[in-house]
């Protein structure tokens, strides 16, 4: 995997890339993680000799292989779907630096060959069908969003504080631009009032942010623009250098979709004007610190009412062969349903993805309702 990133390669590793950080670590046999416990694609796939070849690299501004493993890392919330990546990357480089072992956590989570092909992408919006016929005794709400990363910057896991002010800085600016066609406002989540803490539910840094990284220096530079209409939420310096949320009440995906095309295009923009674009690499795609959301970077949530599916014995094969997951939430009969993979399908295949699925679970559910079994409309794998 690392031949067609050799020159790249050769470039970016010093005869003695740890000479400079004056790291006093042991041998590769003496570091290598205990991963015998490990359930993530991370232990899966990382061996000893994989660790040897990954062990004196670094990138230019410093990650070294032990920042982007982290055993334990595993990502909250985690039903009925797959196993969750392991692992971080400190900056965009990491990506290729560390390509023979970033390559196949990707492939293995996207269940989608890497190669020299450039990822399909596709924002025309109106080719995502039915997305606004879902129904709405089943589909209470939905969420679209994306992420993505600054050209020129350490992802939030690796950044520094005066990088993550800058970061701010220039969302300020695309915001600010973005604000002459769309009404809203930045709230700096340094000196939030309870009505803003209220509105967005702004809770303290879990423990699965802290333990990656993203939480240090809470809350220094971060901030959420949020639409005047409340559908759109930008956050930024959270988990991701900005991360669109574009949500509706009720539940139609072909809204909320729509709405996340037309006004990241327009971000994109922006901050190319501002001579940082967003973070492209033609092997994969966009990426951003997660392995988990290279490609697109884009997840639709859709929130379903199921008061029979979630106990069946096939609903785990079926989510499977779906390529889509469902997660519990405070409600007991209230589930999330979003996509699986953000790489190897393009923007409007993965939202009509979910959009598909939620049609198929709605209807099982109605099947079980009815005393009926759900044999025969079991989809075959995707």
């Amino acid at each position: 995997m690392e031949t067609r990133y050799r020159p790249i390669l050769e470039s970016l590793v010093p005869p003695d890339p740890m000479s400079q950080f004056h790291l006093k670590r042991g041998s590769p046999e003496e570091e290598f993680p205990d991963l015998c416990r490990n359930t993530t694609w991370m232990g899966r796939i990382l061996t000893p000799a994989m660790y040897r070849r990954q062990f004196n690299r670094c990138t230019q501004s410093g990650v070294i292989f032990d920042d982007v493993i982290r055993p334990g890392l595993e990502e909250p919330g985690d039903w009925s779907g797959p196993a969750s990546v392991g692992c971080v990357a400190g900056d965009a480089q990491s990506y290729i630096l560390f390509c023979d072992f970033f390559d196949r956590i990707i492939e293995s989570y996207h269940e989608h060959k890497v190669t020299s092909l450039t990822p399909e992408s596709d924002f025309n919006y109106d080719n995502l069908k039915g997305g606004d016929a879902l129904d709405k005794s089943y589909a209470v709400r939905c969420e679209v969003s994306v992420v993505r990363g600054v050209e020129d910057f350490c992802f939030p896991t690796h950044c520094s504080r005066g990088e993550r002010r800058q970061l701010l800085m220039l969302a300020r600016k695309a915001l600010q631009r973005l604000e002459e066609e769309r009404p809203g406002r930045l709230l700096l989540l340094e000196k939030p009032n309870e009505e803003q803490c209220g509105e967005l539910t702004l809770n303290p840094p879990s423990s699965w942010q802290l333990r990656i990284g993203v939480a240090r220096d809470w809350p220094d530079a971060r901030a959420v623009w949020v639409s005047q209409d409340g559908s759109l939420v930008v956050w930024v310096n959270i988990e991701d250098h900005i991360r669109l949320v574009s949500t509706q009440d009720d539940g139609n995906v072909a809204e909320a979709f729509k709405s996340i095309c037309i006004n990241l295009q327009k971000l994109e923009e922006f901050y190319r004007e501002l001579r940082h674009p967003f973070i492209w690499k033609q092997q994969l795609g966009w990426v951003t610190s997660s392995p988990a959301d290279v490609g697109t970077g884009l997840r639709t949530n859709v929130y379903l009412k199921l008061q029979h599916l979630p106990m069946h014995r096939r609903l785990p094969a079926v989510l499977k062969r779906l390529r889509i997951r469902m997660d519990k939430t405070e409600s007991p009969v209230l589930y999330c349903v979003s996509n699986v993979p953000t790489f190897g399908i393009s923007e409007v295949g993965l939202a009509q993805l979910v959009v598909d699925g939620v049609k198929l679970l709605i209807t099982m559910e109605k099947r079980l309702e009815s005393g009926r079994d759900i044999d025969e409309v079991v989809p075959a794998q995707k």
